[in-house]
């Protein structure tokens, strides 16, 4: 395993192999890695040549609020991590390595950021979407690899791929869970005990709601009544969000058609957990 640290260097190692006709899997990180990372680099390793693994930690999609300076780095774990998986290079570029002067030019996601998650973070987006672009034109992967855990996340990746016109096929992974059906999340450790326990209704709420699609309901309030009042009645969170969209163009729905997403946020004490489930009403 290589690791490169400088744009020129990881481009001429890929046009090298790209020479050789090897097809390139691509997970993009910022780094403190966790089981839902080794799961995109897992079937990025069974899928492709040659695998790369990005890590930078990316200023631009970060708020005023949101504290970049204190963001988790190990990289001595992550490096050891990615070898473990058999990953070929790990592109760990400076911050002034990536923007060297202040850009020129960024990206402004104008579609499926209004909703969910993006509705609170504004500008979020544009900087992963600029940081995306970049690290597409450095790595040109054949496959880029994400984590349906941050559904917004994959379908602001879908729209960038498309209207980018970027050579690459879009893998969406589905999310690793836990035996009890709670996401897998860095940011679960920081639930207290009684916390974990009531987390659980978060995917029990979607698979019930599930069940009722399966038996014939179609109306998105009916559905979105039924997963709050569940959430509430067995936890103490708060909810943040439920919401149900078209999938991933993310636009509001009379009745379930299509490709949908049932998404949910919850606020407990020390951390704010997501889930979503997404579905196909034949």
């Amino acid at each position: 395993m290589k690791v490169m640290t400088a744009i020129k260097d990881m481009q001429s190692e890929i046009g090298k192999q790209k020479g050789l006709g090897k097809t390139i899997g691509f997970v993009p990180t910022m780094g403190f890695l966790h089981e839902g990372h080794l799961t995109l680099l897992k079937q990025a390793r069974k899928e492709n040549d040659i695998v790369v693994l990005s890590i930078f930690v990316n200023p631009l999609q970060f708020g005023p609020t949101e504290d970049f300076s204190t963001y988790p780095r190990d990289f001595e774990r992550d490096r050891a991590l990615a070898e473990a998986e058999k990953v070929d290079f790990v592109f760990y570029p400076s911050e002034e390595e990536m923007y060297p002067h202040v850009p020129s030019v960024r990206a402004v996601v104008q579609e499926r950021t209004d909703v969910l998650c993006g509705e609170s973070r504004p500008g979020h987006f544009d900087g992963v979407a600029t940081v995306l672009t970049k690290l597409f034109n450095i790595i040109t992967p054949t496959r880029a690899y994400f984590g349906k855990k941050d559904a917004q996340q994959v379908a602001v990746v879908d729209g960038l791929i498309t209207d980018f016109n970027f050579p690459i096929e879009l893998i969406a992974v589905d999310i690793v869970r836990e035996a009890d059906g709670l996401a897998k999340s860095s940011r679960n450790v920081n639930l207290l005990q009684d916390e974990r326990q009531q987390a659980t209704v978060l995917f029990k709420s979607l698979q019930i709601a599930k069940k009722a699609i399966e038996h014939g309901e179609q109306s998105p309030l009916k559905l979105i009544s039924l997963i709050t009042d569940i959430i509430t009645g067995g936890s103490n969170g708060q909810i943040d969000y439920v919401e149900i969209f078209s999938y991933p163009q993310l636009k509001p729905l009379e009745k379930l058609e299509g490709t949908i997403i049932i998404a949910l946020a919850v606020k407990f004490s020390k951390v704010r957990l997501i889930d979503n489930f997404i579905i196909q009403i034949d």
